[in-house]
């Protein structure tokens, strides 16, 4: 294992979450935080790749699939952020916090920038794999991490068409995949970072460090960060409505209805 190189990635997206910092307190917008974790996540990601002592092909396989994830996530939330709203999640931590928000939201951001260097690190340990590429982990991990990207875009391109609906504002939406999940863009992104055990795992005790990417990723997204903060915010603003879709479509992983058809 590297350790300087994975010195200075620590270095590199501590520094970054300080920028997004500095971006939040200069603009007001909090989405530019989840962009800039976004692009310091994948920057993290390709230069632990290229430095790796893996094999050649799995870690080109890996270098594309991080790429594709850090350009597509972080170009959703900054379109979705340019001209939008404050991020509910963020703005109820800011008017909790009150007058200490400033330095609570930068040691916050801190701990974002661990939470990245815990996913960055699997991407590290697949790419140091140095076992003859392509195997049979590896087919599998590609094709989970393909299926997951692909279901996050399709997940919020059917998220952003019902936003510009005039019913938005009102209504809940069960459009696609939301109709079998209320979360199907988390549910992707958590299985995209179990692609990465799959490229890693060895006989080597190092590797099996990367199934801490999707544990890490499925606590925030469940229980922390993700869907706790925004289903209280869905409940403030939907009531009702948002209490009966909890009651008939599961919260993360996508499956039958419990009451009713689609509408």
């Amino acid at each position: 294992m590297d350790v300087e190189l994975l010195i200075l990635v620590a270095m590199g997206l501590s520094v970054a979450m300080a920028g997004a910092w500095g971006v939040q307190r200069a603009t007001g917008l909090s989405g530019w935080i989840d962009a800039i974790w976004s692009l310091a996540v994948g920057l993290g990601g390709i230069t632990a790749t290229l430095f790796a002592n893996g094999e050649f092909g799995r870690r080109m396989a890996i270098l594309v699939l991080i790429a594709a994830w850090a350009a597509r996530l972080a170009s959703h939330i900054g379109s979705r952020t340019h001209g939008g709203g404050e991020d509910p999640r963020y703005a109820k931590f800011i008017e909790e916090w009150g007058n200490s928000a400033g330095w609570r939201l930068f040691l916050f951001l801190q701990i974002q920038a661990l939470a990245a260097f815990i996913l960055v690190l699997a991407v590290y340990l697949a790419a140091a794999n140095d076992t003859p590429f392509p195997g049979l982990l590896d087919g599998f991990a590609i094709l989970v991490a393909i299926v997951a990207l692909a279901g996050e875009a399709i997940s919020d391109g059917q998220l952003a068409r019902f936003r510009h609906m005039p019913t938005a504002r009102t209504e809940v939406c069960e459009v696609g995949l939301w109709g079998y999940s209320r979360h199907p863009n988390y549910f992707f992104e958590w299985l995209f970072w179990c692609a990465w055990p799959l490229f890693a795992l060895t006989a080597s005790a190092w590797t099996w460090a990367a199934l801490l990417a999707p544990t890490l990723m499925y606590w925030l997204l469940v229980h922390v960060s993700g869907i706790p903060p925004l289903e209280e915010h869905m409940l403030r603003s939907r009531g009702d409505k948002f209490r009966a879709l909890q009651k008939r479509v599961n919260a993360f992983f996508p499956g039958p209805r419990r009451h009713g058809e689609l509408p």
